[in-house]
């Protein structure tokens, strides 16, 4: 049996690691408040973005244009969001098993564009090849970021060195549950049946030409669909941390407590037995 002493540091350690527990839950709630109202404030417009781009290019025909169909290269791009910090249960882990998992993004075949040093580092453990790292860019996500990640990733595939190009975030629900997404950005695929049929038989007509709407709207397209996932992303990050947090302080208290209950059992016995050594002292000297 460990000793009073043994009993007594152990649950002086636990207490200090609760203190921390209960400071980054705190400041973990925070952020998600923030995070996550600035998720929900965004979201509509996200994804109004996106039905309205494939509304319009599911009524356009056969247009042939570079951003609606795949390079000639057989390299993809991925572009995986996860957090600069640890602590958060499963979400990073999430996104890596999500990736690793796709049959559309085999190692040899997939640069990884890293926004998170938990992702860039997984995925690089796993024979990922990073070709780029934004990690800066998920402490305070601005549409900026967004927008230069996609004129960057638009350069390579214009140029045929990628192929495609993906998305890999967490969906933030609510606050418990938060859902690791793959979305293909590039070539924007369309389907036809989630218009009416009489909205399918009216083809769009653009001002001045295809090429040139197409180009100024496409890069708007994958520009809010990346800052809509950072934003998703930080929210999910914070409530999976402060999940996590809150877990590890509920554990902690029930370790205190046991081992507050086996101190006072040690603290007990040791008491016990100095009261009998001392009847027995009394009783040998009478």
């Amino acid at each position: 049996m460990a000793s009073m002493r043994d009993i007594k540091r152990r649950r002086a350690s636990i207490q200090s690691t609760e203190q921390i527990t209960k400071a980054m839950k705190l400041v973990s709630t925070v952020k998600l408040q923030k995070s996550k109202a600035k998720a929900e404030e965004s979201a509509e417009y996200f994804h109004l973005m996106y039905d309205t781009i494939c509304s319009i290019l599911r009524r356009s025909g056969n247009i042939e244009h570079k951003y609606l169909k795949a390079g000639d290269s057989k390299k993809k791009a991925v572009i995986a969001i996860t957090s600069n910090r640890g602590l958060a249960g499963g979400y990073n882990n999430n996104i890596i098993r999500m990736i690793m998992g796709s049959e559309e993004l085999p190692a040899e075949d997939t640069y990884v564009y890293a926004i998170g040093r938990k992702g860039r580092d997984g995925l690089a453990r796993k024979n990922y090849e990073i070709k780029a790292d934004y990690s800066e860019v998920i402490n305070e996500p601005m549409y900026q970021d967004a927008a230069d990640i996609t004129a960057e990733l638009l350069d390579l595939f214009t140029k045929g060195e990628i192929g495609e190009i993906y998305l890999a975030y967490t969906f933030f629900k609510n606050t418990v549950t938060h859902i690791p997404k793959l979305v293909k950005l590039l070539p924007v695929e369309t389907d036809m049946s989630q218009d009416s049929p009489d909205q399918g038989n009216l083809l769009m007509n653009y001002e001045p030409n295809e090429d040139e709407v197409l180009n100024a709207i496409v890069p708007k397209y994958m520009s809010s669909l990346i800052y809509g996932g950072l934003l998703e992303a930080v929210a999910s990050e914070n409530g999976a941390r402060m999940t996590a947090m809150d877990s590890a302080t509920n554990n902690a208290e029930e370790m205190i407590d046991k081992l507050s209950l086996q101190y006072n059992r040690a603290r007990q016995g040791a008491i016990t037995q100095e009261l009998t050594e001392i009847i027995a002292g009394a009783n040998a000297i009478g």
